[in-house]
């Protein structure tokens, strides 16, 4: 299988529930390599790389968050990835 990496941006109310913490639960979870991070714009970015099936299942999870987050747009694109991460990691 081809490896798919994408970097996400999720708008709403993101920041200060958990979100990335919770990312990298879920991440870890279903295998994915990558980040995440908070932006100064109140949004959380974050890299994620895996299969097709691992990629699906965090765009899904993306699309809610954690319990408290009010996630109201994620976008995706593949630029700005020119890293390999090992493990997901939480960037400060």
């Amino acid at each position: 299988m081809s490896e798919i990496c994408l970097l996400a941006q999720i708008e709403g109310h993101v920041q200060g529930v958990g979100f990335r913490y919770y990312t990298q639960l879920k991440a870890q979870q279903l295998g994915i390599r990558g980040w995440v991070r908070n932006l100064p714009d109140g949004s959380v970015e974050s890299s994620i790389c895996g299969d097709e099936d691992q990629i699906q299942n965090m765009q899904l999870w993306f699309t809610h968050g954690p319990s408290g987050a009010n996630v109201t747009n994620v976008e995706y694109s593949s630029s700005g990835l020119a890293e390999r991460q090992q493990d997901f990691s939480v960037r400060y």
